[in-house]
């Protein structure tokens, strides 16, 4: 059996490294990818769902060192589950509404930003995701 995920987005924040106590870097960060539709009431909808995702060893060195809030990226990996739930984290909103993370164990990271683009979420054109200030507030993590 075999699952994988790809996802296009912008990063919400900066990256963030540390390292195990084994020594082996570890690099998370989060994206936003955007939905837009009209729904059966012909009200134009918009979709932003969050994926937390972790990158491992010199992956996690690079994405940390070329990566900031609004890159865009290109994720692959798997999909990690809550142990307690065996589906995705959820959690409470600062408004009280519920929320879901969906978490990602990268195997690849792909960067479509420039290192100058990465801070301008508008630079990619019509299907950027906006990482525009204020969406922090719903992050879950």
């Amino acid at each position: 059996m075999f699952q994988t995920i790809i996802i296009a987005g912008n990063l919400g924040k900066d990256p963030e490294m540390r390292y195990t106590p084994s020594g082996q870097a570890v690099t998370s960060f989060n994206v936003a990818t955007n939905r837009n539709y009209t729904d059966s009431n012909g009200q134009q909808v918009k979709e932003t769902i969050w994926f937390r995702v972790s990158v491992w060893g010199k992956q996690a060195e690079s994405t940390h060192n070329y990566l900031k809030k609004g890159s865009k990226v290109i994720v692959e990996g798997r999909l990690v589950a809550d142990p307690a739930s065996g589906g995705p984290r959820i959690y409470k909103r600062s408004d009280g509404s519920s929320g879901a993370s969906f978490e990602i164990s990268a195997s690849n990271v792909r960067f479509l930003s420039s290192r100058t683009e990465g801070g301008d979420p508008g630079a990619g054109g019509e299907d950027a995701v906006d990482s525009s200030a204020g969406v922090e507030d719903d992050l879950p993590f």
